[in-house]
């Protein structure tokens, strides 16, 4: 018999507990469905600028971001390049150079064999 009064107690008190909380809920509900709806609405609308807005700013940024790298880039094109042309230009100089002391040297030994 006191399983039958402990369930019927525990049961009473789930009841109880849900009764006070509809009552609960009723007294402090903010306000009825369609003020409710139109506050979730602007809310909504609240996030969907918010999100406009930050993805306007991180466009932005990558933007200038991009053109930044761009202009490394191309500054950096500029300097290999340019160290290339060097290069090719001083290894093309010695190169005559050292071909044409190679030439004048095989002349003076093809004049002494004649």
């Amino acid at each position: 018999m006191a399983k039958g009064k402990n369930s019927a107690g525990i049961i009473a008190g789930l009841l109880a507990g849900a009764a006070a909380g509809v009552v609960i809920g009723m007294i402090f509900a903010p306000e009825d469905g369609k003020t409710t709806r139109k506050k979730i609405k602007n809310k909504a609308n609240d996030l969907k600028d918010q999100a406009l807005d930050t993805y306007g700013d991180i466009s932005s940024k990558v933007k200038d971001q991009y053109h930044h790298l761009a202009e490394q880039a191309k500054e950096t094109y500029s300097k290999v390049s340019d160290n290339v042309r060097g290069g090719f230009d001083k290894y093309k100089d010695h190169t005559i150079g050292t071909v044409k002391e190679v030439a004048k040297e095989v002349e003076t030994e093809l004049d002494g064999l004649k």
